[in-house]
C-alpha cells in the first residue's frame, strides 16, 4: 500500500459545471454536464482547457452524470450512449495533447459519480438508495469498463455519499486495475449517509487500485477531519476538493455561493497528507489559478509533480 509521504501536491481542476456556466452553457435537465457530450462537446473541451491553462494538472471528465441508462432515458440509443461515455475521456485527452509541449505531464481523470447522480434527485448527498448491492454493481460495472477502455490516466470516484456504495465500487475498481482516487461527500465526522468516517475509510483500506482517498463536494471546514480520517484509515495520500457552499434562491432560481476557497486552510490539508487538491461546485478557473499559486508557494523547495502513483 502507498503511504502519505512528502510527495509533491498535484493541483486538480474545479467544478466542470462552474466553468461551463461561466461560458454561458445551459446545464438544465437530468444529464447535467453530460448533456453537452452529445450537443456541444466543444464547450467541454473549452472548460478543460481553461482549467489546464489556470494551472490544473488534472482534467476531470464530463462523465459524472453519464451512464448508458441515463443517456438512453434521454433519447439516445445504447450504442450512442456508450460512445458518449468514452467521448468524455477523449475530449479531455485531446485538450491535454494540444498542450503537451507547453505543459508536459498533464493527466485525465475519468469521473465516476455515485448512483444518486443518475437518479438526479439529490440522493448523491443522502445515500441509502434503498436498492440492493447487485443493482449498484449492475449500474457501475458497465460504465467503469467503458471509461477504462478509453484509457484515462486514472479514475476520479467522487461524491460517494455512502460506504455501502463503496463496498460495491472498490472490488470493481480492483478488477479493472486503473489507478483511482476515491472521495466521499461528508458532513462533519460522517458520510452524507451518516456512517462514521473511520468506518467508511476502512472500506477502502487494502485496495490494489486506489492511489488516494479523501473528500469532495463538501464544506471546506469539514475537509481536514475527513483527510485525517482518510489517511489514518487507508495509509494513502489524501485528495480534497470542497465546494463553495451556498444556498438556493428560489426567487431567482440561482445558487448564491459562499465565499471562495479559503487558501489559508490549504496548508493544513497538505500538512495532514493531501497530495491531490482542487475545487468542486462553485470553483472556477480563476479560483484554481489562485490555488495553483498557493500550492507552488507551499511546495517551494519541493518541486511539483503529477504522477498518480
Amino acid at each position: 500500500m502507498s503511504t502519505a509521504t512528502d510527495a509533491p501536491t498535484t493541483v486538480l481542476d474545479g467544478g466542470l459545471s462552474t466553468a461551463l456556466e461561466q461560458q454561458g452553457a445551459d446545464l438544465g435537465g437530468a444529464l447535467w454536464t453530460a448533456r453537452l457530450l452529445g450537443e456541444e462537446p466543444e464547450r467541454i473541451a473549452g472548460a478543460h482547457r481553461a482549467y489546464y491553462e489556470a494551472g490544473a494538472q488534472v482534467a476531470t471528465t464530463a462523465s459524472y452524470q453519464a451512464s448508458v441508462e441515463g443517456l438512453v432515458a434521454a433519447g439516445y440509443d445504447a450504442a450512442r450512449a456508450r460512445s458518449l461515455i468514452t467521448l468524455s475521456v477523449t475530449v479531455a485527452q485531446d485538450v491535454r495533447d494540444e498542450l503537451a509541449d507547453s505543459r508536459p505531464g498533464l493527466l485525465v481523470a475519468a469521473s465516476v459519480g455515485p448512483y444518486g447522480a443518475y437518479l438526479a434527485d439529490g440522493s448523491e448527498y443522502r445515500g441509502r438508495y434503498g436498492v440492493p448491492a447487485a443493482r449498484l454493481r449492475e449500474f457501475h460495472a458497465p460504465r467503469l469498463e467503458l471509461l477504462a477502455e478509453a484509457g484515462p490516466d486514472l479514475f476520479a470516484v467522487e461524491t460517494i455519499p455512502d460506504s455501502d456504495e463503496a463496498e460495491v465500487l472498490v472490488p470493481l475498481l480492483d478488477e479493472l486495475g486503473v489507478p483511482a482516487w476515491f472521495s466521499y461527500s461528508v458532513r462533519g465526522q460522517t458520510t452524507c449517509a451518516g456512517q462514521p468516517l473511520a468506518d467508511a475509510y476502512a472500506v477502502l483500506a487494502g485496495s490494489s487500485s486506489l492511489v488516494a482517498a479523501g473528500v469532495n463536494c463538501s464544506e471546506q471546514t469539514d475537509v481536514l477531519g475527513a483527510v485525517v480520517a482518510a489517511v489514518a484509515g487507508t495509509g494513502l495520500p489524501a485528495v480534497a476538493y470542497p465546494n463553495r457552499g451556498g444556498r438556493w434562491d428560489a426567487g431567482t432560481k440561482t445558487w448564491a455561493y459562499d465565499g471562495p476557497l479559503d487558501l489559508g486552510l490549504v496548508d493544513g490539508w497538505v500538512d495532514a497528507g493531501v497530495r491531490f487538491v482542487g475545487g468542486c461546485c462553485g470553483t472556477g478557473p480563476a479560483d484554481i489559478a489562485e490555488l495553483a499559486t498557493r500550492i507552488a508557494e507551499v511546495s517551494s523547495g519541493g518541486g511539483s509533480g503529477s504522477s498518480p502513483g
